[in-house]
This record gives structure tokens, sequence and C-alpha cells, in this order.
């Protein structure tokens, strides 16, 4: 039976790692940080090509994905009625009679993401279910405002009850090479966070190479973060494999120097469940299972969900729905 596979259940532990407490900045390491664009970006076409799971397997992977989104909404025409249908959905992300027919019990998403206004909604419609809500911070998208706004964005978000802060690192620091400035930013964020988990959002596309991308990841772990994450979702590169191998083998190797587990969130652009399955098997390969928890694994999505039960949809009819068959707000 699927329950067997997939070892899910209604009520997820959100929370199980100890918060990264970081470290001193160490520019010794973040120097001798290089990356092998040619490799990297073999390794990463070989993961779709070669990874291919069917039926129950498939099935099983499918509703762990849905437990690891970060449901989102982060328009400028959001309403409260969107965020509560978006709230509704993340309660029960796949369909009862779905859910029926391959004996599973209820499952959630892993958090609802909302712009700091809707954090009030989000958390009336999600009172009791135990999903956090991570707020987007820190002059998000750009994070080109004053510090000292982003920090009190952070604050206020954090007052209003968000469980998670998202947060936009300042790409100039990356690019100019201000590894100290980075560091000393991240550490302000993560202070204004308390004890809500931030996740360092790196932007990047914008980066400029992924040497870059390595260090940005390493140089936000040392400073505290709790996960790192790709993108925004606005930029004109979003996540891609050859990033996503980069930013968890920079994981692997802060938990191998430290023994602290850093979550990873790919967000932007993934929208179909074969997708889904390829990032999970990456991290399953490069990290282990106990990163394909939601504590230590997100997918930032709007549209991931919608295909997904398509999919279970199919798993269990045979036949596809229409996609306006499973709105997610």
């Amino acid at each position: 039976m699927l329950s067997q596979t997939a070892t899910i259940h209604a009520q997820l532990p959100q929370v199980t790692e100890p918060r990264n407490p970081g470290m001193p900045l160490d520019m010794d390491w973040v120097r001798a940080v290089q990356a092998n664009t040619s490799a990297i970006e073999r390794r990463a076409a070989s993961l779709p090509a070669r990874r291919s799971v069917k039926k129950h397997h498939q099935a099983a992977w499918l509703l762990r994905a849905v437990t690891c989104i970060d449901l989102t909404t982060l328009s400028g025409d959001d309403t409260q009625d969107r965020v509560r249908r978006l709230c509704a959905k993340a309660r029960q992300p796949i369909t009862q009679r779905l859910l029926d027919a391959m004996d599973m019990s209820p499952i959630t998403t892993g958090a609802v993401c909302v712009y700091h206004d809707m954090i009030p909604a989000a958390l009336r419609a999600l009172d009791g279910s135990g999903i956090p809500v991570a707020a987007v911070s820190t002059g998000f998208p750009a994070g080109l405002s004053p510090l000292h706004l982003r920090i009190a964005e952070i604050e206020e978000s954090v007052k209003a009850g968000a469980a998670e802060i998202d947060i936009v690192i300042s790409r100039r620091h990356v690019l100019s090479g201000n590894w100290q400035a980075l560091y000393d930013e991240m550490s302000a964020f993560r202070a204004a966070c308390g004890e809500a988990h931030v996740k360092a959002i790196l932007a990047t596309g914008e980066l400029g190479s992924l040497r870059n991308v390595a260090r940005a990841s390493l140089v936000c772990m040392m400073a505290g973060a709790d996960f790192i994450k790709t993108s925004t979702g606005k930029e004109s590169v979003n996540a891609t494999l050859p990033v996503s191998l980069v930013m968890v083998r920079a994981i692997r190797a802060y938990h191998a120097h430290t023994g602290v587990r850093v979550g990873y969130k790919p967000a932007g652009g993934i929208s179909k469940a074969k997708d889904a399955i390829t990032y999970l098997a990456l991290m399953k390969e490069e990290l282990g299972d106990r990163w394909l928890q939601p504590d230590l694994f997100r997918f930032g999505a709007s549209s991931l969900l919608n295909d997904i039960e398509r999919q279970l949809e199919h798993h269990v009819t045979g036949t596809y729905s229409a996609g306006y068959r499973h709105p997610t707000s």
C-alpha cells in the first residue's frame, strides 16, 4: 500500500533541527571555494536523464514533494480572500478522494509564504493547523532599501506572527567581493529574526558566476542562515539544477565542518511534478534522506501543486484532469 511507502503524517515535524548558530567569518575558507562549471553542468544534466520512478513509487515521491512546498502568493494584487483560499489549499493540498484511493492520511504543505501585510489573514486561516507562515522581507525582491528599514521590516513581520522570514541579500556585496559586508548584513538579519527561522535568498541569477553562488552560500551560513534559497522568483533566471548542486554542496561542506544542518529552498520556475522529483533526487543523493523533510527542504512554488495533483489523479484514475479542477487560490 502507498501509505507504507510514503511515510507522511498529518502533523509534520516543522522544526526538529537546532538553529544554525553561525560561526566567525573564515575568509581563508571563502577564498578557497571554487566552482568547476563544466563538471557541475555535466552532473546536473545527468539527474533528470537517469532518475526515473514509476507508479506507486512516483506517487510517494510526489506526496513527499507536497509536504515540502512553501505555497506562495507574492503578487501586487493579493487580497485577504486570495490568501484565505491559499491557506485552505495548504491545509488540504490533495483532495480527500485521491488520498482515500491511495490509503493515505491527510498531509499539508510545508508553509504558506506571503507579503507582510497578509500575515494576519494567513495566521487566522491557518489557526490550529500547525502550518507556519513565512513572510518575505528586507525590501523584497530587490533588497535595496536602507538597512535600518530592512531590519525594521523583519522585526515587524516577526511581531505580526511570522515563524519564518525570507530575506534577500545585497547582490552588490557578492559582485564586489565584499564578503565582510555580506556577513555583517546577514548577521544583522539573523539577529532581527529572533526565534523565527531565516531563509537567505541569494538571487543566484544575478550573482554572475557559480563561484559567487558557492561563496555567498557559505558566507550566509557562517552568518547564521537557517536556509539558503536560490531566488525571489522575480529574476529572469531562477532555480536551476547547476545552481542547486553548488548550493547543496556548500551545505554539505558546512555540515561536515560544523555539524550543523542548514536547509535548502529552490524557488522560481519549478512548476512540473517531474522537476520536483528531480530536485528530491538531488537532495537524496547529495545530502541524504534527512534533507527530504520539510524542516530542511522546501520548494518555493505557486503552480507546482497543481501539476502534482493532476499527476496523482492520473495515478489513481488513469486519466488526467483539467488544471482548473485543482486551483491553488
